[in-house]
């Protein structure tokens, strides 16, 4: 990632968006002190934990501090937006983040155009999207199956490899 520093507080950055991923919006300005309402799209805190980089268009933000307030919404505190004026004129902007290094975790990025294979080898298709669900994300293939991805065993080398309940992909068939 190459970085040039601006003559203002905040880093220009040049990344290649292949780099990034969309983690979230700042959606508003909170109070006067330069906090704002971020809204995640990843259920990791470690993006809004204190030091971590977000990218809003083409500034990088450094998290100073986050919490959850009362109402349940996540409020951030990034160290390049000092006032209310200043953060509201962030508001509705995307947030990117790299990639975090988690080899327990499942990344939608990297399950789809995988091949999605029962333990015992039975093939059932390519993973076209992930569906939010709250109960466990939905792997959708491209024969219209749907895999909860809580029933996903490994996903490597262009293989999603899944332990499914006998019967999940007979509810299918006519």
């Amino acid at each position: 990632m190459s970085r040039s520093t601006s003559s203002s507080s905040t880093t220009d950055v040049t990344l290649s968006d292949d780099d990034l991923l969309e983690v979230g919006h700042i959606r508003r300005a909170h109070g006067l002190r330069g906090e704002v309402f971020v809204q995640l799209i990843s259920d990791s805190d470690v993006r809004v934990a204190p030091g971590a980089e977000l990218i809003a268009g083409d500034k990088t933000l450094v998290v100073e501090s986050s919490r959850v307030a009362s109402n349940g919404r996540r409020v951030v505190k990034f160290a390049q937006i000092p006032d209310r004026t200043a953060a509201e004129t962030y508001a509705n902007q995307l947030l990117r983040g790299h990639p975090i290094d988690d080899p327990d975790a499942l990344w939608v990025h990297e399950l789809i155009g995988r091949r999605v294979v029962e333990v015992d080898g039975t093939e059932h298709g390519e993973c076209v999207s992930v569906i939010a669900n709250p109960a466990a994300d939905l792997l959708e293939l491209d024969s219209g199956a749907l895999v909860p991805s809580n029933f996903v065993v490994s996903n490597a080398d262009g293989v999603i490899v899944v332990d499914t309940p006998e019967g999940l992909f007979d509810l299918d068939s006519p």
